[in-house]
């Protein structure tokens, strides 16, 4: 049930109060208020009974939660999302605390959310804002998001997550990886890669390996595949020419709008907090060789949270 919003402020109660208590009539304050006698006599009665104070809205907070979460379970939330950085729905499944249950405690103790968290170690980092207008295909396959993250490369032994900011681990010229992502708009089902560049010709190879993925995971075809305007996917030839390969049709977001691409956006920060950032690897080939599992984990297991299934699940449900 929506809250109720008061027609006055504690401004105009205490307006109310001062002019009843000058002597006019109530009737005559409240039509001057716009307010009904009703109204304006409430306001008189609760500042005789409660003074100043008694003015101001009440909390809606009842008097007693009999049902509330234990401590102890309040505790167990606390320390799961502490130690796992998840959220409410997969830590649901740990601590045996309904999702919708969870949220609340984390918002009762002012988590913050996960977003605003550096990867590593969890804490506050910055803020961040959302949007209500969200969109979804009808069915998978009928629209998919590609783009590219770059990766600073590890130097064997590990940088400087593992040994710290120092004259021996910076500016060692590694360069970069790329990792070249695919995610279905409609399921989720997600592919990824890495490479050493972001050509067309890369972009285009990656694009035909993600349809045969997607094939092998009940995605009969492609549709649509949407971009940003990169000069791979906008200006060479072999990117094009692949989505035409593929029967679908090439779109591009509005230039300095990567929220329209924003299902592959939100998986590449998924990439860097629950893989490339999760821990710390000695090295890039052990990153690199950790890509395909948490792939594999992301559409058969990890439960997402637009929908409450695993991407898979959504594909070809159970």
């Amino acid at each position: 049930m929506p809250q109720v919003i008061p027609r006055l402020s504690p401004f105009g109660r205490a307006l109310i109060v001062e002019r009843v208590g000058s002597g006019r009539p109530v009737a005559h304050v409240a039509a001057e208020l716009g307010v009904s006698r009703q109204t304006a006599y409430r306001w008189v009665n609760r500042y005789r009974e409660g003074g100043v104070d008694a003015l101001f809205d009440r909390s809606s907070r009842p008097h007693a939660s009999p049902n509330r979460t234990t401590h102890d379970r309040e505790a167990a939330v606390l320390a799961a999302r502490a130690e796992l950085r998840q959220g409410p729905a997969r830590l649901a499944a740990v601590t045996g605390v309904p999702a919708r249950t969870i949220s609340r405690i984390l918002h009762r103790h002012q988590v913050p959310r996960l977003a605003w968290c550096d990867p590593i170690t969890g804490q506050l980092i910055r803020a961040s804002r959302t949007t209500a207008h969200r969109y979804e295909r009808e069915r998978p396959g009928q629209l998919v998001h590609v783009d590219v993250k770059k990766l600073g490369r590890i130097p064997d032994g590990g940088g400087w997550r593992i040994h710290g900011r120092s004259e021996e681990v910076r500016g060692r010229g590694l360069g970069y990886d790329f990792v070249h992502a695919a995610v279905d708009d409609h399921s989720r089902l997600a592919y990824a890669e890495i490479h050493s560049d972001e050509r067309s010709e890369t972009c285009a190879s990656f694009l035909r390996r993600a349809a045969d993925y997607f094939a092998g995971h009940g995605i009969a075809g492609i549709e649509q595949v949407i971009t940003d305007n990169a000069l791979a996917y906008r200006r060479a030839h072999a990117f094009p020419a692949a989505v035409t390969a593929l029967g679908a049709r090439q779109l591009f977001i509005k230039p300095h709008c990567p929220w329209q691409n924003g299902k592959v956006e939100r998986f590449n920060r998924t990439l860097a907090t629950e893989w490339a950032y999760r821990q710390p690897f000695d090295s890039n080939s052990a990153r690199t060789d950790a890509l395909a599992p948490f792939i594999e984990h992301y559409n058969t297991e990890r439960i997402h949270s637009a929908h409450g299934t695993p991407p898979a699940a959504r594909v070809s449900p159970r």
